[in-house]
């Protein structure tokens, strides 16, 4: 506390003694130096204070922001008008092209003047306009008339300042090890996720894989390695759109969307403002036990977690596209599996007028489900016609098939509408030639006279011989294996004594028959293709009282060629008692055996205190049938801890009457500044489970290798040397590495991003001349945020002349370079900010008469005399004529 007090003195002292009543206009201060100790004697000339901090002529590089909306970061020329004023900031002509200003004066010497050495203020250009400088934020704010300004939508950036980032190789893994024993087996699952990439300039190269490792009591080790893409993309900014080439999957806002190895040209909306901006979906589940829970798109697995017991959100897939569902496996410490389908696609959308999208792609359909991979191509537009009016189409070919898509979306005072019809052929070998259309509707609502948002109810008729692309080319490829294409069925149920085996075996005993993990799908095998008649969607929340709000989701579908409707929903209920916050639902799912899974739930959850660490406690009640039989009850405790809430915990009992007992476990987590890590451990009734998990990031860059925690697509190298320690604000546990470097892993693209440091954790020593930097990356970007810092030992120096006296009040201190490293407080009190073991160091002030007074001292940085200690106190002489110099060491008061 007394260094603080020590370092502020001498501004605290010249605030306290300044006259504001007699202060003249223009940010001028008088200052009264009988209210300094001492009624002012021995104070060194002041009058430099009266002016505030003096702006030095010079290059800057500033944060430059238009009628408070940021433009970029850019050097900024400062030129000082008279030798004691301050310096003023100086446009250039590419300075006004940044920020897409005219001069609204076309006289040739204001021309003139942008093209020459000399200093042309905004003012000079456009009336009224006025630019002001913050130097502690190194902000430079211009200000402009509306009338003179290019009228830009809300959040937009100017392209110019979108930042490619630096070449880089980025590696993302998500580690995952499950054993579970049950019934006399042991099984483990171990799953690592690899996300790697390269960035050169533009282009930037991504890949997909997954390993897989199953093992376990009386079964063989199964090993698999799966490659799930590859592809290189390069933003076309003139166009708003990006080329892939490689592994993608189709924009899905005109057709279904699918899986394709070939080129692709799309427009990127993420290139428009967020205000013109119109999607991978969160998973909602429920665990019963620590599980492990997987998630696979189109027959490939994408995901791997493992989950504590109750409620999970799964809100960090990669987005893979605009469509193909979600299939949510959770498989239990026990052996207990369900599973949930999570719908994943888009639907026509509104456009603003005079806004086009586009869609061009060719290539190989990619289907894991399909043993070739016939070729095609595929075109498709949207267009803006007026604020009432889109119109979009599309066109679809590929072995055996075509189809043209025609429709429009309007927007009216009783909702926004879509309708569009497909008209498709196909041609499946000896099964002939289908043609029919497919009807889509599509509406949504929002009501804000009773709080009701209608999101997505959408419904879609397809006659008899429509088939989709996807659906014709499997089609084609069942037929091409001599099975039965249009014909769909179960085959060779697992049955014992003519009764479906799932309806007298329990999971576990189904998985010990099977000598494997309890898989439905090892039952019942699909012998063609299901032909959708009908497929009726609904999303809907409803706010009800104060903080109540309910919300349904549900699926109807039927087909052509198997009877009855496939029903799903989910209807649930969430409000709040005071602190106590609590939900119902009730849903209606698929289960893996084709079977229906019926759950009631309700939980609540209540802080456990008012600190920002107070654990919360939570309960949830849970009935069902199918896998979920019978009824579940379930107590948790979870909190955090640490700083930035980097420690997690968690603790769960449970009971359940479907004959699984009373359960235990535990889980923790850590988010370091170079990995994310989780583990737990739980038993039950006949069984016991432990898994450990890891992810995190790599990035090899000209600076080095950095790890992090896992991180998007587009992300940032802080690069703050000297800084360690300093936390990146925003990012729990993130800090600044000892090279100095921090990965901050989220940015949004094409967006105004700001990234933080807070100096709390680093070195004394350093400063930092600002600690915030903005940065609008392009997608996929990996971005170098630089913060200048300057290293300096703290030092606490008592600094007094030959004749033992105190240096004057407000005396400044100046290295061989006459830069300022400190002024001198109350009684010779200075903290000094030197960057070499020993030096020399001088003082300048005027004396009360005026006369100009220096002295110099040269130092001797002592050695710590605690471990740790930053700080080193000393008793320094300061002399004319290099005589013998004084010089005690100390501890930091």
């Amino acid at each position: 506390m007394a260094l603080a007090v020590a370092a502020g003195w001498p501004q605290l002292a010249l605030a306290a003694a300044a006259a504001p009543a007699n202060a003249p206009e223009g940010g001028l201060a008088n200052f009264d130096r009988s209210m300094l100790a001492g009624a002012g004697h021995d104070t060194a000339d002041l009058s430099r204070f009266e002016r505030g901090n003096l702006v030095l002529p010079g290059a800057y590089n500033l944060d430059v922001y238009l009628n408070r909306n940021w433009v970029g970061r850019m050097d900024v020329r400062f030129v000082s008008p008279s030798q004691d004023a301050n310096a003023v900031p100086c446009v250039s002509a590419a300075m006004l092209d940044r920020m897409g200003l005219a001069p609204a004066k076309a006289d040739a010497a204001a021309a003139a003047k942008l093209a020459s050495p000399d200093c042309v203020g905004l003012g000079d250009l456009i009336p009224g306009a006025t630019m002001s400088f913050d130097m502690s934020d190194l902000r430079l704010d211009a200000s402009v008339p509306q009338a003179y300004m290019n009228q830009q939508p809300r959040g937009w950036v100017n392209p110019a300042s979108w930042d490619a980032g630096v070449p880089a190789f980025l590696l993302n893994y998500n580690f995952n090890s499950y054993r579970a024993s049950s019934g006399g087996r042991d099984q483990t699952s171990t799953y690592l996720g690899l996300r790697s990439g390269l960035n050169i300039g533009l282009w930037q190269f991504r890949q997909d894989s997954t390993f897989t490792l199953q093992s376990g009591s009386r079964q063989p080790t199964q090993r698999h390695w799966h490659n799930i893409d590859a592809y290189v993309q390069r933003a076309l900014p003139g166009l708003g759109a990006e080329l892939s080439l490689g592994d993608s999957y189709t924009d899905g806002a005109v057709f279904d969307s699918y899986g394709l190895r070939g080129v692709q040209l799309a427009t990127d909306n993420r290139m428009l403002p967020q205000s013109m901006q119109g999607y991978a979906p969160v998973v909602h589940g429920v665990a019963y036990t620590n599980a492990k829970v997987t998630v696979t798109q189109n027959g490939v697995q994408i995901y791997q977690t493992t989950v504590a017991p109750g409620p999970f959100v799964i809100n960090d897939l990669y987005p893979t596209g605009y469509g193909g569902n979600l299939v949510v496996n959770v498989t239990e410490a026990d052996g207990r599996q369900h599973s949930f389908t999570v719908p994943y696609a888009s639907v026509a959308q509104l456009m603003r007028p005079g806004v086009t999208r586009f869609d061009i792609a060719a290539g190989q359909l990619r289907n894991a489900n399909l043993q070739d991979r016939p070729n095609v191509i595929q075109g498709a537009v949207q267009h803006g016609f007026n604020n009432r009016l889109t119109g979009y189409a599309g066109v679809q070919g590929s072995e055996g098939y075509a189809a043209v898509l025609v429709g429009g979306a309007f927007n009216t005072r009783f909702g926004a509408l879509a309708l569009d019809v497909t008209q498709a052929h196909a041609s499946i070998p000896r099964y002939g030639n289908y043609n029919g259309q497919s009807f889509r509707i599509t509406y949504s609502k929002i009501i804000p006279e009773t709080n009701t948002s209608l999101s997505v109810a959408a419904d879609r008729y397809s006659t008899s011989g429509f088939l989709s692309l996807t659906d014709a080319e499997a089609a084609r490829s069942y037929a091409s294996r001599g099975m039965n294409a249009l014909q769909y069925q179960l085959s060779n149920p697992l049955t014992i004594d003519g009764v479906a085996a799932h309806n007298l075996l329990t999971p576990a005993q189904l998985a010990a028959l099977g000598g494997t993990a309890y898989n439905g799908h090892n039952l019942y095998s699909a012998t063609g293709l299901l032909q959708q008649r009908n497929r009726f969607t609904l999303t809907l929340s409803q706010q009800l009282g104060r903080g109540g709000s309910l919300y349904a989701n549900a699926s109807i579908n039927n087909y052509w060629n198997r009877s009855g409707s496939d029903t799903q929903f989910q209807v649930g209920y969430n409000n709040h008692f005071k602190r106590l916050a609590y939900g119902v639902s009730v849903s209606r799912g698929r289960t893996e055996l084709g079977g229906y899974d019926n759950q009631v739930t309700f939980n609540a959850s209540l802080p456990l205190g008012d600190t920002p660490h107070a654990p919360s406690l939570s309960f949830n009640l849970n009935h069902g049938s199918g896998n979920g039989n019978g009824t579940q009850e379930q107590a948790m405790l979870a909190g955090s801890l640490g700083q930035s809430n980097e420690f997690t915990y968690g603790a769960t009992a449970s009971h359940s009457d479907a004959g699984t007992g009373s359960a235990y476990s535990v889980n923790g987590g850590y988010n370091s500044p170079y990995a994310v890590f989780n583990a737990s451990i739980g038993s039950g009734s006949g069984y016991s489970q432990a898994s450990v998990g890891a992810s995190g990031a790599v990035v090899a860059h000209a600076g080095g290798i950095t790890f992090g925690q896992p991180t998007g697509d587009t992300i940032a190298i802080v690069h703050a040397p000297g800084a360690a320690g300093a936390r990146i604000l925003g990012t729990p546990g993130i800090r600044v590495d000892h090279a100095g470097y921090a990965l901050m892993p989220y940015l949004m693209p094409y967006q105004l991003d700001t990234v933080q440091i807070d100096p709390q954790g680093m070195p004394l020593g350093v400063q930092l001349d600002a600690t915030s930097a903005n940065v609008a990356p392009y997608a996929g970007a990996v971005v170098r945020v630089n913060f200048q810092s300057h290293y300096g030992r703290a030092l606490v120096a008592r600094i007094h002349t030959a004749n033992g006296e105190p240096l004057p009040f407000g005396t400044e201190v100046l290295d061989a370079k006459s830069q300022g490293v400190g002024v001198v407080g109350q009684g010779g009190l200075t903290l000094l900010r030197v960057t070499s073991q020993s030096g020399k160091l001088g003082a300048q002030w005027q004396d009360p008469q005026g006369a100009g007074q220096s002295c110099s001292f040269a130092y001797a940085v002592p050695a710590a005399k605690r471990s740790g200690q930053d700080l080193t106190a000393i008793d320094l002489t300061c002399i004319a004529d290099g005589q013998a110099i004084t010089t005690h060491g100390g501890d930091a008061p």
